[in-house]
């Protein structure tokens, strides 16, 4: 029998943050064994904030991803506000929750127009897809603004926001702002419904996968509280999560590998909208029931109009807030440091993602866990390729071999720095 190895090297994988590799074995048109690899070296942010003063980690995390600052701001300091025993007021929270809508708002518009769509219209990049949707392409870029202008709103500026706190806000901004801001957010809101009915007419793969979805549900759409459920009937609190995921290091990967119970399992846009579409607005229910609502879905392309129906939803949480955006008597309110574990989650664009921090009797953070959502679904993402390259088929040559592994990835919108950085493809046949 002969045996020869065919390598493919790309530096990265298109239209994906950070870098990675897949390497894929096939004998006799038959896979042996499929590798995702993360291998970027890890930068240690757990690590950076031991020592530091509990006042600094939200700046300090917001660091981690220049696309989903607001997410890891906000599961550190529900983390350590469950510890200090924190109660936030109303405002408080209906601020978090507006601050959440516009990061969901600018990272789901960037990966929909910017890193998905592209492959579904045979174009490398989103140049293409503008050539030949310029009005579309332009109608994403207007959504993504609102979701910049709404984290510039509370945060500062919309990347790397500098306006949260453990206890509050730092500033409340004023009421002249938010009727500004309102009036963007309610034009482009037709826009969004537009952009998911598009998204919804584009022909998906049908790939039908088993998987465990788990997310936050509350008795409203979950951004930055709630409890973790799952289709496999878990119903947990913060303090919980370490008693059922665990973290394991996979020898081909930089990254950790997080289990729920020793096995794979999907968070994201997918899951939560599989576990939560009862808790979206009648208008939404009615969008979906004219698009022909597929969730409760399986089918792990849907992934793309699970994130346009977040966009739709954001929008209207934050015309909801803003209509009735009242100054407070104040952004913040007291914090009583004391020495213990606080454990706090929120619901990134990307999916859950979870914070553990030991503070000791001064305020400074003696240890800290973040678990990102890349890590949790790394191993589903190599299920994943398993399964669809199967059905895809081994007979194909390796540039289609590798695009549709790069189009499998992207559905997942990974964030491969977070998580630790694709695509470089190997694959080894014996004929």
């Amino acid at each position: 029998m002969s045996k020869r190895k065919i390598t493919i090297d790309v530096p990265s994988l298109a239209r994906v943050e950070g870098e990675g590799a897949l390497h894929l074995k096939i004998e006799q048109g038959a896979l042996q064994y499929l590798q995702f690899k993360i291998y970027e070296p890890p930068r240690f942010f757990e690590k950076f904030l031991e020592g530091r003063h509990y006042t600094e980690v939200p700046d300090v995390v917001a660091r981690i991803c220049g696309i989903c600052p607001v997410a890891y701001q906000v599961s550190a300091v529900n983390a350590l506000e469950s510890l200090f025993e924190v109660e936030l007021t109303p405002w408080i929270k209906q601020m978090r929750r507006l601050l959440y809508c516009g990061e969901w708002i600018q990272s789901h518009s960037l990966h929909v127009h910017l890193l998905a769509l592209p492959d579904y219209f045979a174009e490398d990049s989103v140049l293409g897809l503008a050539a030949k949707y310029p009005e579309e392409v332009k109608r994403g870029f207007a959504i993504q603004e609102a979701g910049n202008r709404l984290i510039k709103f509370l945060g500062g500026r919309s990347v790397h926001p500098v306006g949260l706190q453990v206890g509050g806000f730092h500033k409340a901004p004023s009421r002249e702002a938010a009727a500004e801001l309102l009036e963007y957010i309610e034009l482009v809101l037709p826009d969004a419904v537009a952009m998911a009915e598009w998204v919804a007419a584009v022909p998906l793969p049908d790939d039908q996968q088993d998987f465990n979805a788990v997310a936050l549900t509350c008795e409203d759409y979950p951004f930055e509280a709630g409890r973790l459920k799952s289709d496999s009937g878990l119903d947990l609190a913060e303090n919980q999560y370490e008693d059922h995921f665990k973290e394991q290091q996979s020898p081909h990967s930089t990254a950790l590998w997080s289990l729920l119970e020793g096995d794979d399992y999907l968070v994201g846009p997918l899951a939560r909208l599989n576990l939560n579409v009862e808790s979206l607005p009648p208008f939404l229910s009615e969008l979906l029931a004219k698009l022909g609502n597929p969730f409760p879905s399986c089918n792990m392309f849907h992934s793309m109009l699970a994130r346009a129906v977040e966009v739709c939803f954001a929008l209207y949480q934050s015309a909801e807030i803003l209509k009735q955006y009242q100054m407070p008597d104040s952004p913040s309110v007291p914090v009583n440091v004391k020495p213990g574990i606080g454990c706090g989650w929120s619901e990134a664009p990307r999916g859950l993602l979870w914070h553990r921090y030991e503070v000791d009797k001064n305020g400074t953070i003696l240890a800290a866990k973040i678990v990102p959502p890349t890590s949790q679904n790394q191993a589903r993402i190599e299920k994943d390729l398993t399964q669809s390259l199967q059905k895809f088929g081994f007979d194909r040559p390796d540039q289609e071999l590798r695009l549709h592994s790069e189009k499998v990835i992207r559905n997942y919108d990974p964030c491969i720095s977070c998580a630790t950085h694709f695509l470089s493809l190997t694959t080894e046949r014996s004929s």
